[in-house]
């Protein structure tokens, strides 16, 4: 037995807590944009994933009218930077609703360095940064879908092993529901099994 629920008969905050306690965990996207007068905006945006590989494009949702958004509209460039274990305060303090104008890297004391390809600036501790100039936006209800095309992947040696990222030095945090953050806990590999190899008797069972 199960408990149903109508989302056309609960209010949008009560839903809202519903669905990220459920979809879970979600990375985040740490998007750095500038402002057209040049302010640095730095926020935590946990409705992110990949939407395609050639080309290569990322997604992530403003939910509202945030910063992020219309420094996006205004100049056409962020970066996604990746949201570091090591990092957790400065992130969370980063989704404090700063007035326009005020920077969060300033305020928070992130340190910046220059971006290769686009204008906004890359958080410096940061072990991954994705550059990326906009693709386009979709409206949907009180929120929009960014898409940014990536343009350069900036990457620190040190969370590398053998050419490619290795997951355990990422480290990357995830928001759950609630106040609620996660860390990478166990990680698990499995092969997926070829469809001759199953029908060989190969797959477990």
């Amino acid at each position: 037995m199960r408990i149903d629920y109508d989302p056309a008969e609960y209010d949008r905050a009560t839903f809202y807590r519903l669905l990220t306690a459920t979809v879970v965990p979600r990375p985040i996207a740490w998007v750095s944009t500038t402002s057209a007068d040049g302010t640095d905006n730095l926020a935590p945006h946990s409705f992110f994933t990949i939407s395609c590989v050639s080309p290569p494009v990322v997604q992530f949702t403003s939910v509202g009218r945030k910063d992020s958004l219309r420094n996006i509209e205004g100049t056409g460039a962020f970066v996604v930077n990746l949201a570091p274990e090591s990092l957790f305060e400065q992130i969370n303090a980063t989704a404090t609703d700063f007035p326009r104008g005020i920077s969060e890297f300033d305020a928070v004391g992130v340190e910046r360095e220059a971006s290769l390809r686009v204008k906004p600036p890359r958080v410096a501790a940061s072990p991954v940064a994705l550059e990326c100039e906009l693709h386009s936006t979709v409206r949907l209800g009180d929120s929009t879908v960014v898409f940014g095309r990536v343009v350069h992947a900036a990457i620190s040696p040190e969370v590398m092993a053998d050419g490619h990222p290795e997951v355990t030095k990422l480290a990357p945090l995830t928001r759950l529901g609630k106040d609620e953050w996660g860390t990478l806990g166990d990680v698990r590999e499995i092969s997926r099994v070829p469809y001759a190899q199953w029908q060989d008797g190969g797959a477990a069972r």
